[in-house]
């Protein structure tokens, strides 16, 4: 089922409500001016709640992605799209992706 394409702009969110951010994009290809984000792209966490949800725990830091595009891709990696699945370190929770661009569609 084709999803949105992810982008720099897309709003990412940790389980914990922490805001996740490319490291890196793909500046080649844009959607509504925006660079898009390949699997090959891990994201940071920033100002993940979990520490003050459990003592001692330690918050989301960093996203690895697990799945993307299957048929689109963009300087050989595959395109992340609106519902691509992750992991966040070291809390083995999912990202997810609260709004994106929805102009453009990738399967």
């Amino acid at each position: 089922m084709p999803g949105y394409l992810l982008h720099i702009g897309a709003k990412v969110l940790c389980a914990h409500a922490g805001q996740g951010q490319p490291i890196a994009s793909n500046p080649r290809v844009k959607v509504s001016g925006l660079a898009i984000v390949t699997q090959a792209n891990n994201y940071t966490i920033t100002a993940c709640t979990l520490p003050s949800l459990t003592a001692g725990a330690p918050p989301c830091a960093t996203a690895q992605w697990i799945s993307a595009a299957k048929r689109v891709k963009a300087g050989g990696m595959a395109i992340l799209l609106q519902d691509s699945q992750s992991t966040c370190t070291p809390t083995g929770t999912p990202l997810t992706i609260v709004k994106t661009q929805i102009r453009v569609k990738g399967f």
